[in-house]
């Protein structure tokens, strides 16, 4: 499988075929090939710079009930909360006195949190923080929506597709989400003008070795600036409580492959591999990752986003423990870079895709 791996590194295309042959016939060796690739891949535009995003957690609230969420709408046993926008303000103080240039905001799909005070945030954070980008990650909004946050200051935004194929999105969430809404707002931001992130589960329920490559092959077609992906863990107050979780081993072979995909993507050492393993987020940089995002969320409240089960949210998670990741990353050739960390990946933008190709990759 090797020579699909020097296939993948010089020209960056497989088909469907060859990534379902890559993928299932993985080796140790093929691995460690893919590895190697990966990272001289990524040395070649990024360094060894590893790029350090203040993550904040602002509300578990959500709408919806996705089946393998923590966080989902129906679970009575979360204790729920949202950050004020004080709040908010004081952890982008917080993080930008430990050298952060770039602001996550993630949540729950969360009705209180308007366009009108989502724009009020953004719009705070961009005046006081001028140097800074800001990355919003709250799921499906209106393109309108989309369009308002941009222009009140926001710069990215992660939105994950979970899954590109229709069925299997449908066994993941309930019937009033669609693969089809999802992967439509994806195309929306790109053509606003965001940095978009989007990835998926690794080893989530029901996944395929087609549904992988799949995967890679809307990768291929959306062109995003940053793509995080991770492996699914089980949540015990859900419906797929008794499902196994996802193997740190093909999460870092999909992180290689990825890397060799879209060499300029920005590709996190996500908070998952860390929590399946004492040094997932180490391997995951190995394997050709170049991003990690502490947690800037109030100690208090970061126990309540859980959107799996043993979430780390303390120690080396913690933000106030930067200097114990800096030399986690120093450990194996790395280095923590304060800076925006901006995607060399330019986007093409979407002119030259018809919507019939935006939807077929088979």
């Amino acid at each position: 499988m090797k020579y699909l791996i020097d296939k993948l590194t010089s020209n960056g295309s497989l088909s469907k075929e060859e990534w379902c042959m890559l993928i299932d016939r993985r080796t140790s060796d093929t691995a460690e090939h893919l590895f190697e690739n990966a990272r001289k891949k990524r040395e070649q535009y990024y360094g060894k710079d590893v790029y350090i995003r203040g993550l904040m957690e602002f509300t578990n609230y959500c709408r919806n009930d996705c089946l393998y969420c923590g966080i989902r709408k129906s679970n009575a046993n979360v204790t729920r909360y949202r950050l004020t926008k004080e709040q908010i303000l004081a952890c982008c103080e917080a993080g930008y006195s430990l050298g952060f240039r770039t602001f996550v905001l993630q949540g729950g799909e969360d009705g209180y949190f308007t366009d009108d005070r989502m724009t009020e945030i953004i719009s705070e954070i961009r005046r006081k923080f001028t140097d800074c980008a800001i990355t919003l990650s709250m799921g499906e909004r209106s393109r309108e929506s989309y369009q308002r946050f941009f222009d009140a200051g926001a710069n990215r935004y992660l939105l994950r597709h979970e899954t590109y194929n229709y069925e299997h999105y449908s066994r993941l969430h309930p019937e009033n989400l669609s693969a089809k809404n999802r992967q439509q707002c994806l195309w929306d931001l790109k053509e606003i003008g965001y940095q978009v992130g989007t990835g998926f589960m690794v080893g989530s329920p029901y996944q395929t070795t087609e549904n992988l490559a799949e995967d890679m092959l809307f990768l291929q077609k959306l062109n995003p600036q940053m793509v995080g992906i991770g492996p699914f863990i089980p949540h015990h107050d859900t419906p797929f409580c008794d499902f196994h979780a996802g193997t740190l081993e093909l999460t870092l072979f999909m992180l290689g492959l990825i890397r060799l995909l879209i060499p300029k993507v920005l590709l996190p050492a996500t908070t998952a591999l860390g929590t399946i393993a004492p040094n997932g987020r180490e391997l995951g940089i190995l394997a050709g990752a170049n991003v990690v995002m502490p947690n800037l969320s109030p100690i208090d409240v970061r126990k309540n986003y859980t959107l799996y089960d043993n979430k780390i949210c303390m120690g080396t998670e913690a933000a106030e423990c930067i200097e114990d990741l800096t030399k986690r990353m120093e450990s194996i050739g790395y280095k923590i870079v304060t800076v925006r960390g901006d995607s060399l990946n330019e986007s093409l933008g979407t002119g030259h895709l018809s919507k019939r190709d935006r939807v077929n990759i088979n």
